[in-house]
């Protein structure tokens, strides 16, 4: 079982970041007085409102957004580390970034999701670490629903341990059990081949989600996956948003074709991604997955 990192409580500080995409500075005030809101402290990271000088989709130089990210993870004061947003830029950072230095400050809680998953994979196989697919606070996405789901999983865990969308449905029946794994497909599939990506062990439950790739693009990257052996030790799979991909009925072919004809307990629409209402998904929790019922549900609290 992985180190699971304890729950916040008022007073905690956080630390936001950005590691990938530009940061637009209204939806950051916002995405503040939330987690102020919940009583927490917030410290910024000094390079989130950067832009990088030529290439305009990163939210500054990657040594910066490394600095920030590394300067936030060895605070000893810092309770968690918060991602502002996705975009592009998580994988671009990682060789900059001191890991020794960091698996000696010792376990810390860590947010994020879609670009992010790229650090959800490092960070859960070197620390051996839980961490939360979760709504970012600087994203016309950290709507009111999505925002309490998290403030939940940070707070009161064991509140939200069966994880169901409103429109979660069985595409294969059954029931499995196992470490949950996953984020988003680009992300995994440019992940495979380097040298600290290790592929998920046995049993897995599997989490993909999408945006913005064309159902051919879907198939290319699941193929990869496959190809690479990304689903020997799956024993579920749930699926998340597919939001601007294309015809849904096509998506949902290449599902059909790639996925559903491994057998296993498979669940659609499970209710994470980039999809109003955004759940919190623990990568690296146990959990039981339920095709029947659309479920999945954690074997513990996500948090300590």
């Amino acid at each position: 079982m992985r180190t699971r990192p304890t729950r916040l409580k008022a007073g905690d500080r956080v630390a936001l970041v950005a590691p990938a995409g530009p940061v637009p500075h209204e939806q950051l005030n916002h995405g503040i007085a939330v987690l102020e809101g919940w009583g927490l402290r917030v410290e910024v990271g000094k390079h989130v409102l950067d832009r990088h000088p030529e290439l305009p989709y990163l939210a500054g130089r990657d040594e910066h957004r490394a600095a920030d990210f590394q300067r936030a993870w060895c605070d000893p004061g810092i309770a968690a580390v918060v991602c502002a947003r996705g975009g592009y830029g998580s994988m671009r950072m990682l060789d900059l970034l001191d890991w020794d230095a960091m698996a000696a400050a010792g376990p810390k809680l860590f947010t994020g999701s879609s670009d992010i998953t790229a650090l959800h994979e490092v960070i859960g196989a070197r620390f051996d670490l839980v961490t939360l697919f979760a709504p970012m606070v600087a994203t016309m996405g950290f709507d009111d629903v999505a925002a309490e789901h998290l403030r939940a999983t940070l707070f009161e865990p064991e509140t939200v341990q069966r994880l169901a969308g409103p429109d979660s449905r069985p595409v294969n029946d059954g029931v499995a059990e196992g470490v949950v794994v996953g984020g988003n497909l680009s992300l995994l599939a440019s992940c495979v081949g380097a040298e600290d990506a290790a592929l998920p062990p046995y049993p897995s439950i599997v989490l993909l989600e999408e945006i913005t790739e064309e159902p051919y693009q879907i198939d290319r990257m699941l193929t990869q996956l496959m190809r690479a052996g990304w689903f020997t030790g799956a024993t579920g799979i749930a699926l998340g948003s597919w939001t601007d991909c294309g015809d849904p009925n096509e998506v949902a072919a290449v599902i059909q074709d790639l996925l559903a004809g491994l057998g296993l307990p498979l669940v659609a629409d499970l209710g994470f991604g980039h999809l109003p209402g955004q759940l919190t998904v623990p990568l690296g929790a146990h959990a039981r997955l339920d095709a029947d019922l659309g479920a999945l549900t954690l074997s513990e609290p996500a948090l300590r």
